[in-house]
Order: structure tokens, then sequence, then C-alpha cells
């Protein structure tokens, strides 16, 4: 059984909606298990003391979590251009994993979510490829081949799936968003078969 972590920040509800469909993808792998983790908030004053365990959605990943993957998918909502803080402060605390090598040659794929399509998506999506390149994983987005890249009104890019929420971060996964995340998912799981 090939194991793709499907990690994710998501404040508002967009970017879980995205994994979700993520995974779908993955599972509709014969072999593949979508495993969907999530990271803490952080403060800004000083570390944040939270439950170990979520009161709701995904646990929170672990370093083992990353370390066991066959593939990533790394998902979170646009921040300036960049991902949210809560995922890079995460990122950050993995250079165990650098040293030692664990997620080299793993294939990896991002997706964002951001309120505005003008909103920094593709800089977001590029922003959550640097840790996973030093990390040595093989980055992979969606080939035109996927329709909906063409026909989309909304998110979707060839650097990974995204979505426009809306100022009020209500509005719905459009079908070519949901398509796009599901792409994603079923190429990473297929990816994570092939290497």
């Amino acid at each position: 059984m090939k194991n793709v972590l499907i990690l994710y920040y998501s404040r508002h509800g967009a970017t879980v909606g995205m994994a979700q469909h993520v995974a779908r993808g993955v599972e509709s792998v014969a072999g593949c298990e979508a495993v969907l983790r999530t990271v803490p908030e952080i403060s800004e004053v000083c570390e944040a003391v939270a439950d170990s365990v979520p009161a709701q959605g995904a646990p929170y990943v672990s370093l083992d979590d990353l370390k066991a993957c066959d593939a990533l998918a790394l998902g979170s909502p646009g921040r300036f251009g960049n991902m949210a803080a809560p995922l890079k402060y995460f990122l950050e605390k993995t250079s165990s994993l650098w040293l030692s090598g664990s997620l080299v040659g793993k294939p990896a794929g991002v997706f964002t979510s951001t309120s505005s399509l003008h909103g920094g998506q593709e800089s977001t999506l590029l922003s959550m490829m640097l840790p996973l390149l030093h990390h040595g994983m093989l980055i992979t987005g969606l080939p035109y081949a996927e329709a909906d890249l063409i026909s989309t009104q909304s998110g979707g890019t060839p650097y990974g799936p995204t979505h426009v929420s809306g100022s009020d971060s209500a509005r719905p996964l459009t079908d070519e968003e949901k398509r796009l995340c599901f792409a994603l998912g079923k190429r990473l799981a297929q990816l994570a078969h092939k290497l």
C-alpha cells in the first residue's frame, strides 16, 4: 500500500475542501491510501499551547508522517503570495529529515486557495515548492492534458490546483477546481507506484 500524505493548513475551510478532493484522486488508484494531516495555529507572541489533537478535522502532522510517506501533496491558503505561517513554521522544523535525506526522490505537488483571482496563487505554489526542492523531492504539477486547465474561469494552474474562495471565503469549489485537485492526487499516487 502506497501512502500519499496530504498536508495542509486551512483557516476558513477552502483548503481543506481541496485536500479532500486530492485525497479522492489518491484513493482512485488501486493500492494507494490518502493520509490527511494538518498543522496547528501559531501565535505571534509565543508558541501557542494547543491540544495535541485538533477539535475537528485531520490530526496534526508529525515528522514521522512525512518520513513514512511515499508522496506528498502540500496545501495552503495564500498569504501575500506566500504560504501561511503555520505551514511554513512546521516545514522549518524538518531539518532532521533534510539531514537524513528521508524525502529524497519522493514525488510532491502543491495546491492553494486565495480570496481573489489575483491573490498570488502561482507565487504561493512556488513558495511551497522551495522547501520541497531542498528536501530533494520530485515536484510535479498538472499537465495541459488536463482540459480543465484551459477551460477554467476560476482556479487552476500548471504548477498545481488553485481555488478562488471569494472575499468572504465562502465560494465553493467549482467543478473544474475539484477535478484538478482530483487529478493532482491521482498523479501523485501513480508516480508513487512508478517510483
